[in-house]
């Protein structure tokens, strides 16, 4: 959103006090203006001693005319209409005034009841009914009535009429039908400097910067001059392609057409210059302005942001203050990313109480901004405020909210926000859509998300890539991999992004091989791997115990690519090598790092020295994660459990004493079961369901089964502390009840960042041996809270 205001606000110009400002048209002047074309006066003749009666009607007529405007403008249109409804209409000229009125004023539906009145009282449209008519059709983005319009041109024999053509193809540019106003521009007869402009506009209207660059290249052939609409036009054009030589032709085209110091090609420059890339040369464009303007000064802050240069967006901006200039709302919509940016909360509070200060509020666009910048600071709450104080609120707004809300994960706050914005009667857009598939995801509604994935076939998002890449993280989340695997077959215009998540996807799914062979794919199909694609191909390496290829990988990243390991690449080494029990070297990883290692870092060496009951170093981390997080569950989980199983019964009752100390308690596990749309509660022992007696017997005989034994490690003194708890654990008894209750399998999903661990991967294999069932660990049927990124349920099978 800023960055569409940051290029409109290029068409903003600075009024100096000592420039003569212009008064405002009266009414009067407005009504013997209207002709588009000719200066077409509207008089009528004034005696000292009398006036004729049609002198009289068309003064009465002029002073209606006025009011009529004067209404419109004040926003009293049912009052207006009104008023139109007494007024002599057996003139078009009254018509065409009225139509256009409306048309200016963003009144289209009216403008168009006003046409259709028109025709119902035999009125007769001539050529300048028509070019806002059109407008009007654009304007409502109603394609059908547009048709209608165009058709009754032909009879009307205005359909090669140069201004109709040049409103008929930004009409069709508006509604998304390019080819239809490809098809006019090429039948018309003759073509002037605005039908040039308004198809090359059209095409960025509909996001396509290359076929609008074409245009530009024929206009050319035409030996047609370019004006400043051709080149701020083009250089849009260049930024939608975010291509930076694209963009440099133009700059050479303004040099050549002697724009360069006209203020909106200036603006114009530098924004396109911070959109592909080229933050220097932007400099460059505002350094050499003479007359730098507030607009030249946003679109910098602005280029500042979107290159990853938040400081030097905030040095800008102060700057702007210093050269005695005041800041606008643009100025602070762009500059509130910054904020977002360095994740400082404190600045992004001080900017919304300037804001609030020089009484900017309400402004739609700026309180959209402070969401999503509360959202991104991770203040939802923040952001639900300014949501409900809003006055008025737009698609976007919702939008906004819905993914602020997404990204602090209240998932079930951005579906109650998404129902509640079905029922305001906003229809969702593709942004919508790839913003609220995350909850779904989270929350595991499969079904749900089909239905979402339904509702983008049918309005026509299943070619937006952000809609595919969203659906295929859904599916994957909620374990349905064919699906997963579908929609990213079917996306045809695959980024870095989708690679990512369908690596992720076959990676959290323990099958790593087949994402290291979709990534050496990836890598046939010119596409550059990120830091992302590598934490993916990683975590691949490090489910499937490839540790050669996941150290072959690790290397490639900076020698090849350039990329310097993160905290996220470091973490999945060490769950590599805590797997494969390679301890010691885990441990030298850690001391290596030239990052400063976090509490999760040390958690990776928790639980592997656990798993290979290494009491020592698992003591060595635990002292390394306390200073960090001394109320951390997991980890006195994890050392009570570790004592227990190697017989250290004095360390666990100190452990447990350390935890009553501290008031740190157990997370209870809770697993919950959907079942025909209906959810089921399972906490450990749990005897409360109906069927309890049917869970239990089901339990008994898994337990016994003739495959094997469930039960991995069970030291004698730990099954007897124990008793009967490890058996009755909640996810045995939704996993029971799951079978018991449903014919298609039992489902266990695993949330998020988390992966199941192997124990329980094997005992479910088993499960499904002995009942028949298909288990699909990642699916979205039966699910369990984790612990501080532990299966919290490996003690209990």
């Amino acid at each position: 959103m800023a960055a569409i205001l940051s290029l409109s606000s290029s068409f903003k110009f600075v009024i100096n006090d000592n420039t003569p400002r212009r008064q405002p048209k009266r009414a009067s002047e407005f009504i013997n203006n209207y002709d588009p074309v000719k200066q077409k006066t509207f008089k009528y003749v004034k005696t000292p001693n009398f006036q004729s009666n049609s002198s009289v009607r068309k003064t009465n007529l002029s002073h209606q005319m006025e009011n009529f405007i004067s209404y419109v403008e004040r926003g009293f249109v049912d009052t207006a209409i009104q008023l139109f409804d007494e007024m002599d209409k057996t003139s078009t000229f009254v018509w065409n005034l009225a139509i256009r009125v409306l048309t200016n004023n963003g009144l289209f539906k009216e403008a168009l009841d006003l046409y259709h009145q028109m025709l119902v009282q035999g009125v007769r449209a001539d050529r300048f009914t028509f070019p806002f008519v059109i407008k009007a059709c654009g304007g409502c983005l109603d394609l059908v009535k547009g048709q209608n319009v165009h058709s009754k041109l032909f009879t009307v024999g205005l359909d090669l009429d140069l201004h109709i053509s040049n409103s008929l193809i930004l009409m069709y540019a508006k509604c998304g039908y390019i080819d239809f106003a490809e098809k006019v521009f090429d039948e018309m007869p003759v073509r002037d400097l605005v039908s040039w402009n308004t198809m090359i506009n059209g095409y960025i209207l509909v996001n396509d910067g290359l076929r609008s660059l074409e245009r530009v290249r024929g206009m050319q052939q035409h030996r047609i001059q370019p004006d400043r609409f051709t080149i701020v036009s083009a250089l849009h054009a260049s930024s939608l392609m975010c291509s930076l030589p694209k963009g440099k032709e133009v700059h050479t085209l303004v040099i050549k057409s002697e724009l360069e110091r006209n203020e909106m090609v200036q603006t114009s420059l530098i924004d396109m210059y911070g959109k592909c890339g080229g933050i220097r040369y932007a400099e460059r464009v505002f350094n050499m302005n003479s007359r730098i303007h507030v607009a030249a000064w946003n679109t910098m802050i602005h280029g500042y942001a979107l290159n990853g240069q938040p400081f030097e967006s905030f040095s800008c901006f102060r700057k702007l203050q210093e050269n005695g200039l005041k800041p606008d709302n643009v100025s602070l919509i762009n500059l509130l990313p910054s904020c977002s940016q360095v994740g400082s909360l404190l600045r992004g509070k001080a900017i919304h109480a300037y804001i609030i200060r020089m009484g900017f509020l309400p402004h739609i666009v700026l309180e959209t901004a402070l969401i999503d910048m509360y959202g991104k600071c991770e203040e939802p709450g923040l952001a639900k405020l300014i949501f409900n104080q809003m006055h008025s609120r737009n698609l976007i707004s919702h939008n906004t909210l819905i993914s602020a809300l997404g990204q602090n994960s209240q998932y079930r706050d951005s579906l109650k926000l998404f129902c509640d914005m079905w029922n305001d009667g906003f229809k969702p857009d593709a942004i919508t859509v790839t913003a609220i598939l995350p909850a779904y995801s989270e929350l595991a509604h499969l079904r749900e998300g089909k239905q979402i994935h339904g509702y983008a076939v049918k309005s026509g998002f299943c070619s937006n890539t952000f809609v595919l890449n969203s659906l295929t993280y859904m599916y994957s989340k909620c374990g349905d991999l064919v699906s997963a695997r579908d929609v990213f077959d079917g996306n045809f215009l695959k980024d870095v992004t989708s690679w990512n998540t369908i690596i992720m996807a076959y990676a959290i799914h323990g099958c790593g091989e087949i994402s290291v062979d979709l990534f050496s794919e990836m890598k046939k199909k010119g596409i550059r791997p990120n830091s992302s694609t590598f934490v993916s191909v990683l975590t691949s390496c490090s489910v499937s115990g490839m540790v050669e290829e996941g150290w072959n990988y690790f290397t490639e990243m900076k020698s090849e690519y350039g990329i310097d390991p993160c905290i996220e690449h470091y973490g999945c080494m060490l769950d590599l090598l805590g797997r494969v029990g390679d301890l010691s070297k885990a441990e030298e990883l850690i001391t290596k790092m030239p990052l400063e290692p976090t509490y999760r870092i040390w958690g990776s060496l928790l639980a592997a020295s656990r798993k290979h009951k290494n009491v020592e170093l698992a003591e060595y981390a635990a002292k390394q994660i306390l200073p960090l997080e001394h109320d951390n569950t997991g980890l006195y989980v994890l050392l009570s459990n570790l004592y227990a199983e190697t017989g250290r019964w004095e360390d666990v009752r100190r452990v447990k004493s350390i935890m009553e100390s501290q008031r740190v308690t157990k997370t209870i596990g809770l697993t919950m079961v959907d079942v025909k749309g209906k959810t089921f509660k399972f906490t450990d022992q749990d005897r409360s369901h109906e069927q309890s007696h049917l869970i239990y017997h089901v339990l008994d005989i898994i337990l016994q089964n003739p495959v094997g034994r469930l039960v991995k490690f069970k030291p004698v003194d730990f099954l007897r502390r124990k008793s009967k708890s490890a058996d009755w654990h909640s996810v045995r008894l939704a996993v029971c009840f799951g079978l018991i209750s449903t014919s298609i399998g039992t489902h266990v999903l695993v949330r998020k960042n988390v992966r199941i661990c192997e124990d329980c991967h094997d005992v479910m294999k088993k499960i499904s041996l002995v009942c028949r069932r298909e288990i699909i660990v990642g699916d979205s049927k039966i699910y369990h809270h984790f612990e501080d990124g532990q299966c919290s349920c490996r003690d209990y099978w």
